[in-house]
């Protein structure tokens, strides 16, 4: 099966909250995650037996991480650009 993408959301004591691709969220102990994990880190999740992540073999995907940066700058950019700015009127 092919691995899945996480995103850490939030740190939040000894727990991680991640956000799947498919936008569940999911609650973990940080043990269980790579070393170096931080908000906004993207993992690459193996998905075992009964469709459970195997966060054992977790890895830190910076290429992803990355590309989805780029990905959103650049949609930002586009907004920008076709923003006219000034004040709203309602």
């Amino acid at each position: 099966m092919k691995p899945e993408f996480y995103v850490v959301d939030r740190l939040e004591g000894k727990m991680a909250v991640l956000v799947s691709d498919k936008g569940e969220t999911i609650e973990t102990p940080r043990l269980e995650l790579p070393q170096g994990v931080r908000e906004g880190s993207v993992l690459r999740v193996p998905i075992g037996a009964p469709n459970v992540p195997d966060w054992s073999s977790a890895v830190v995907d910076s290429k992803e991480e990355k590309r989805r940066l780029d990905e959103a700058q650049k949609l930002l950019d586009e907004m920008k650009r076709k923003d006219p700015g000034g004040d709203i009127t309602l």
